[in-house]
């Protein structure tokens, strides 16, 4: 039961994860918003990215590539929470499962 839980919030947070390097990729790169998939990275991303919006600045350098420090920060915040939650599912489970694997 445990690892079933702590696998899902693996893949829960690795698309999260995803969603959000996208982001900070095309807008590093100044990548075009009327694009299709551009403009649904951004919106997917606007939801998760919206706790931490205004944080930080963003850097604009050479007018073109967009450093946008709240996305790094945001990144940073759910590998910290996916793993907070993993080591408290861990903490729950483990002597449950260890009780099962006695009786066996």
């Amino acid at each position: 039961m445990g690892r079933f839980v702590t696998q899902a919030i693996y893949i829960v947070f690795a698309l999260v994860e995803t969603i959000l390097s996208l982001r900070l990729i095309l807008k590093l790169f100044g990548a075009n918003a009327a694009n299709p998939f551009v403009s649904w990275v951004y919106e997917t991303s606007n939801s998760i990215l919206d706790p931490f919006r205004g944080i930080f600045p963003t850097k604009v350098l050479d007018g073109v590539f967009v450093i946008d420090f709240s996305t790094i920060f945001a990144m940073i915040i759910y590998a910290i929470i996916a793993l907070l939650l993993t080591w408290v599912i861990t903490l729950i489970t483990a002597p449950i499962e260890h009780q099962i694997q006695k009786k066996k």
